[in-house]
């Protein structure tokens, strides 16, 4: 199983359990921004402890590892679990949808866009990405954060709603790194 057939199975399964979702991460700023290699699928989820049975029986042993009272642990506390492709290493991990202000506005704007052939799935808007990982730069100072904005910038930028992005970074905290993003963006 490749990423591509891996990220398919995650969305199909899913729709298939009616767990609302949305691809972020890696895989959402390379589908809005310039391609880069990522080991893992960051999918956000509204699972409920309901839904992990039959969740875990879609993801189980052999083929996948998962435990399951980390998805218990991360359901109840609105953290993240990961499942491994026993075979390949990959690894999806689902962020449980957190429950602030803002993460309820990002969810309620997601929207469903193509995949693959076929295939759609829903994703998190190109701003709320761009929020995220100014968040995710604010907490560990990876640079990959800020090419991946620059490349979504650069791509996806007339689409891009700069004063959305700009209001929400104020209230959470990261408007002076946007600021220097889009400086920064500007000038290469």
């Amino acid at each position: 199983m490749n990423q591509a057939e891996l990220l398919r199975y995650v969305v199909e399964t899913l729709d298939t359990l009616g767990i609302d979702y949305m691809v972020s991460g890696s895989h959402a700023s390379i589908y809005y921004g310039e391609p880069r290699m990522t080991q893992d699928i960051d999918v956000v989820a509204d699972v409920t402890l309901a839904h992990l049975p039959a969740l875990l029986e879609r993801f189980a042993a052999p083929e996948f590892y998962v435990s399951e009272e980390a998805a218990r642990d991360a359901t109840a506390t609105r953290g993240q679990f990961n499942i491994i492709h026993s075979l390949t290493g990959l690894k999806i991990d689902i962020v449980v949808r957190k429950d602030t202000p803002y993460h309820q506005v990002e969810f309620d704007r997601r929207w469903r866009q193509p995949l693959l052939p076929g295939i759609e799935a829903y994703f998190a808007r190109p701003e709320d990405v761009i929020l995220n990982k100014l968040l995710y730069f604010q907490q560990g100072g990876s640079e990959r954060h800020l090419r991946d904005i620059a490349g979504m910038l650069r791509v996806s930028g007339p689409e891009i709603d700069t004063r959305y992005i700009g209001d929400w970074a104020r209230g959470l905290g990261v408007g002076d790194i946007w600021q220097a993003v889009r400086r920064r963006a500007e000038t290469t």
